[in-house]
Formats: C-alpha cells, structure tokens, sequence
C-alpha cells in the first residue's frame, strides 16, 4: 500500500499565532486587499493569551481602542459603578475571548479567503502538526511569513515560577483562587502576593472587592512601578483635557526636566503618572495602568516586603536577593510573577519574507499589527517600511520609557509626513487619539491652547529624551 500524501495548503500569508496582534494584522490585510491568508495557531480557539488568562481579568484600558479594525469591541458606555466608575469601560477577559472568537467565525472566515489551523504548531520550513493526532501537514506562502508570536507571553496558568519552594506550602496562580476561595474549608487565613506588576494588582483588587482584610494579605514586591492614570487613556472628546491635556503636560514635564529622576517626580506632580507608596521611589515601568479608586484600594495593604526577587520559599523563612522574611502561617501564595512579555530583543519588522509583528506605537499592539499590515500593502520597499515601523520597546526600567517615548514620538513624527497614512490613521478605530486631535474647531479656544502648549514643548522634550538617551544630564534652562 503507498503512503498517504502529505496535504499541502497555499495562501499569500501563512501568520503563526491567533491572538489579539495576528487578527488584527489579518483583519487589515483581508479588508484592504484580496489576499488569502492561513492561520496556525496552538491555542483550541482564537484570543492569544487571553483563552487562558485569569477570570476577573479585564482590560486595563479602555475597551474603544482595542481589538481588530473593523469590528467594535466597546459598546461605547461609561461605567458607572465600580472602581473605573466615570471612565470609558473596560472589557471582560469573557469578553474579549467571545469578541476575537467572533471576528473569527463573523469577518475572517465567512470572507472566504482564511483558512484556520487550531490546535496545531508551526514547526517551521511550511511544516505543522497537529497537536492531538501528531499527523503533520505542509503549508506555502506566495508572499509573506507572518510571526505574530515573537512578543512570547508568559501566562500566569502555566508560568514556571523562577524560585525554590518548600513542598508543604501551597502555591497558586491567580486562575485558581475563585475556585479554592469559593470552598469554606479551604482553610487560608492569609494571603500572600508574589510580584509587583498589573497581575498582582488586579489579584490584590479581587481579594478586597471579595472582602478578604487587608491586614490577612502580604505583598512580596520585588520592584515599586510607575502606573499610568486611566483618565489620561480616555479617547472620547468628553475627556480630551485628560487625554491630550496629559500629553502636553508630559511634553512639558520632560522639557523641564534636568535628570531622569526628576522627570519622573515631574511627570507625577503634573499627575501624568502615579505610584503606590509617595514614600518609595519606583525603578519600573511596565505600562500598567490603573483608575485612582484602584489606587486607593491597593493602598490599603500595608504589609508590603521590598527586599528584591525571591530565591526561595521555604516552610519557616522566605529568601529574597535582599534579606530574608519570616513565613506567614496558614498562607496561600500567590503566584503573580509571570512576565507579559518575555522575549524584549527588537528586531526589524519587515525581513525579506518575513515579518515580525511588534509594537509601532507604545500600549497598543492590535493598532501597531493593523498599520503593519497596511506598510506591507501599501509600500514595496523594506527599508521604507521598516523606516516607517522603527519598534518601540517594551519597557522595564525608567530607562526604558524615556527610549520608548523617545521613539514614540520620532515615529509620530514621520507619519505625520506622510499624507497617505495619516488620512488612513484619522479612519481607523484603533487610533482614537489621532482622531480626538482632528476633530478640534477652530472655536474650541480651551483644546486650541492645550495642543499649542504641546507643539511648543515637543521640540524641547525631544532635544532632552535625546540627550538622557545619550547619557547626558541637561538643566531645564538649556
């Protein structure tokens, strides 16, 4: 008997993944041109990390920028309860998860021009396999090789923790605390937080709403964070002196700034950036962003240990890079370390045939896929393409966000010689804040002095997050 043929599939685009950034990519590529697109991912279903992602998760910025271009996410409401009362409302992890799933059955598929692989693994050179059968097939691009998981998330379901850990303590991630919570046998009189970034926030916020006493609840926080105001990510014209008003205030802030320390302790007396303790000056930045009532709430939890990184936690005495810490008894570990982003290397986008997804703009990586996917069908040459898409890294220290907002704003710049791609911006959804600017009148005196403070600071601003980028401290009288 001969051997099955192996099947083969062609498409322009083969796209590895099937999360936020991939459909955003696709969703553009299939409603601005006649492309034909196969999609491989691991996952059972489409969403990226969010098919696994914890159940109060939400998103921490307004829901009107999110997701793929030509469908709505936001339902265009304000929250009126809660602690993001007042603001723009923010989309359940259920929500999301039935939005992508949506796009996929409602705007991919039914155009006729994707084909979906799940539960399947790019083993590379066009070969997959199927994750449950171990069969393999082969797919071809005539045109382009789409990677849209070199950002590698870790998720907190299944991050491996990087520390030592006695076996008779118990330890979960934040996705099985509803459940063993939910049990009155479950026999924890304390609580304890593992990691300092927006996962161990949202888990801190979900034991106080569920009325766990902050004094039962202990904070391991390797590094205090700079968070981002939720007010000032508002993208409706009710909110444009929180909105734009927070960046003329923080062109201002760097302008006058005369070391990277001081920028910061700018950037927060102008309330541009908050932070959780006035006492302790924070060494991160990770782009997490929070409503004042969230902070006020987190506030609460007084029993908070700076003494750096885990190294092991033991039955009596837990281990940090910085000291040690007696073991809290009866406690459940919470497990809040996973990093979002685990791969930070910057590559160019566009190689050859091949591209890598990233991020074009900072915090918003479905519009940064979308304008990828619009470079690639409206320029031929790479290097224009990658001129128009330089990445802007992921941040981590304060160092970082003066690089990140340094080439945010060189790469706003740039688009904004461009005619084609601004027309485009000022159409998409995603980019509600191009659109916020544009539809200001001329008779709008108070918005008209707000954008004339920040075209006046942002020459200045970018002659110092230069020099701080070359190591070099000005006074903000240069």
């Amino acid at each position: 008997m001969s051997e099955a043929k192996t099947l083969e599939y062609t498409a322009d685009y083969v796209v590895v993944g099937a999360g936020a950034s991939c459909l955003a990519f696709v969703d553009t590529l299939i409603n601005e041109s006649a492309a034909t697109v196969i999609i491989v991912d691991n996952r059972h279903k489409p969403g990226g990390h969010w098919v696994d992602a914890y159940s109060f998760v939400t998103l921490h910025q307004p829901s009107f920028f999110y997701g793929v271009n030509s469908k709505e996410l936001s339902q265009g409401k304000i929250d009126h309860c809660g602690l993001n009362q007042g603001l723009n409302e923010l989309a359940t992890g259920a929500e999301v998860q039935a939005y992508f799933d949506n796009v996929m059955r409602e705007i991919l598929l039914p155009s006729g021009r994707v084909r979906y692989f799940p539960m399947c693994e790019y083993v590379g050179e066009g070969r997959v396999k199927h994750l449950i059968s171990g069969e393999e097939f082969r797919v071809h691009y005539t045109r382009k090789l789409v990677d849209s998981t070199y950002y590698k998330t870790a998720i907190p379901a299944t991050h491996t923790p990087q520390f030592a850990r006695d076996a008779s303590l118990t330890m979960v991630p934040p996705n099985a605390l509803p459940q063993i919570l939910n049990q009155h046998t479950h026999g924890f009189s304390h609580f304890t937080l593992l990691g300092g970034g927006k996962t161990a926030i949202d888990t801190c916020l979900w034991l106080l709403q569920h009325q766990v006493n902050p004094d039962n609840i202990t904070w391991y926080m390797p590094r205090d964070a700079w968070f981002i105001d939720r007010k000032n990510t508002q993208p409706t014209s009710a909110f444009f002196n929180d909105t734009i008003g927070a960046q003329a205030r923080q062109m201002e802030a760097i302008a006058a700034s005369d070391s990277i320390t001081d920028l910061f302790l700018k950037l927060e007396s102008a309330e541009v950036l908050l932070r959780l303790d006035p006492e302790v000056l924070p060494q991160m930045f990770h782009g997490a962003t929070i409503s004042r009532l969230e902070l006020e709430q987190i506030r609460r939890v007084k029993n908070i240990v700076r003494k750096g990184r885990i190294i092991k936690l033991g039955a009596d005495e837990i281990v940090f890079t910085q000291g040690t810490e007696t073991s809290a008894a009866n406690s459940l570990y919470i497990d809040c370390t996973a990093s979002a982003i685990t791969n930070l290397k910057i590559e160019p986008v566009f190689q050859d045939d091949i591209i890598k997804i990233q991020m074009v703009r900072a915090y918003q990586p479905t519009f940064s896929a979308s304008f990828i996917a619009h470079l690639e069908l409206c320029y031929d040459n790479n290097d224009k393409k990658n001129q128009l898409s330089k990445v802007v890294p992921l941040p981590n220290t304060l160092e970082d966000w003066v690089e990140m907002t340094y080439r945010n704003m060189m790469n706003q710049f740039f688009w904004s010689k461009e005619p084609g791609l601004k027309a485009w911006m000022l159409k998409q959804r995603l980019d509600g804040f191009s659109q916020l600017v544009n539809n200001v009148r001329f008779y709008q005196l108070d918005k008209l002095k707000i954008l004339n403070r920040m075209r006046k600071a942002a020459k200045p601003a970018i002659i110092k997050l230069k020099a701080y980028r070359e190591g070099i401290t000005l006074s903000s009288q240069q």
